[in-house]
C-alpha cells in the first residue's frame, strides 16, 4: 500500500499498478474497513482501478495521523466474510435489438461476428466492477472478449440513453443517465443504475460480479424500458 498527498485533506491510497481482479478486490476490501473504522473522520471515499480517494476532515486530523489511521484500518482484520466480498453477483437484463444497440451492427463490421454472436460472446461471461465514474452510476467492468473489444467512437454522441450498454477496447459498461458518450452502444437494460439509497449512488460497487441476461423487447418494455429516449 501506497499513500501519496494530493492536497491538505486528500490523499491517493494506491493498491498496485495493475488492473484485475487482485486489485481490485483490494480496493473493495479496503473502501468497507475505511468506511467502517474511520467513519468519523472520512468525508468521502472514491475507490477506482487500483486505488482510493480519500478526502477527510481536516479538523479532526493533520496529514501525519491519516496515515496513520489509513494503515491501522487496512492492516485491520477483516469482520465480513469472505463469501460476502466475493460472492455479490448482479445480473442485468438488457435488450440487443435494432432500436437499442446503436452501435451493434458497427461492432459486427470489425468483428466479423454476427449480432447473435457478438450477444452471446458478451453476456456468456461475469465482468467485475473496476471503478465507478465518470457520472454517479458509471460502472466500469472488464474484462471484454477479445473477440469483441473496439475502439471508442472517432466522434462522441452528444446523448447516449440512460440505461444503454456499451464497449470501448476491452471494457463494457452501462450509461446511468443520458449524457454524451463515446462508447459503441449495443444494447440498454432497464435497470436504474442509480441508487440513491446507497453510500455511492451506483447499483453496484467496486469489486461487484455482474452479469448480463439478453431480453426480449417486449420484456425490456415490461420491465419499464424505454426506446423512445434518443
Amino acid at each position: 500500500m501506497r499513500i501519496e498527498p494530493v492536497n491538505e485533506n486528500t490523499c491517493m491510497v494506491y493498491f498496485g499498478d495493475q488492473i484485475g481482479a487482485e486489485s481490485a478486490g483490494l480496493v473493495k476490501r479496503a473502501t468497507n474497513s475505511l468506511r467502517r473504522d474511520m467513519s468519523d473522520i472520512i468525508i468521502d471515499l472514491v475507490p477506482s482501478y487500483t486505488s482510493i480517494l480519500v478526502t477527510w476532515d481536516l479538523e479532526q486530523a493533520d496529514r501525519f495521523a491519516i496515515t496513520r489511521r489509513l494503515r491501522a484500518a487496512v492492516d485491520a482484520p477483516d469482520s465480513s466474510s469472505a463469501g460476502e466480498e466475493s460472492s455479490r453477483i448482479v445480473e442485468l437484463p438488457v435488450y440487443y435489438g435494432p432500436e437499442a444497440g446503436l452501435d451493434l451492427d458497427d461492432v459486427c463490421e470489425y468483428s466479423g461476428l454476427s449480432r447473435d454472436e457478438v450477444v452471446r460472446i458478451h453476456s456468456e461471461p461475469s465482468y467485475q466492477v473496476y471503478a465507478i465514474g465518470f457520472a454517479p452510476g458509471f460502472a466500469y467492468l472488464g474484462s471484454t472478449d477479445e473477440r469483441i473489444a473496439i475502439p471508442r467512437k472517432s466522434t462522441p454522441r452528444l446523448k447516449v440513453p440512460t440505461g444503454s450498454v456499451g464497449i470501448a477496447g476491452t471494457q463494457t459498461a452501462i450509461y446511468p443517465s443520458p449524457t454524451p458518450g463515446g462508447w459503441q452502444i449495443i444494447g440498454r437494460t432497464p435497470q436504474k443504475m442509480i441508487d440513491w439509497e446507497s453510500e455511492s449512488l451506483a447499483r453496484v460497487q467496486v469489486g461487484d460480479q455482474v452479469r448480463f441476461r439478453p431480453i426480449s423487447r417486449s420484456e425490456f418494455i415490461e420491465l419499464g424500458g424505454n426506446l423512445d429516449e434518443l
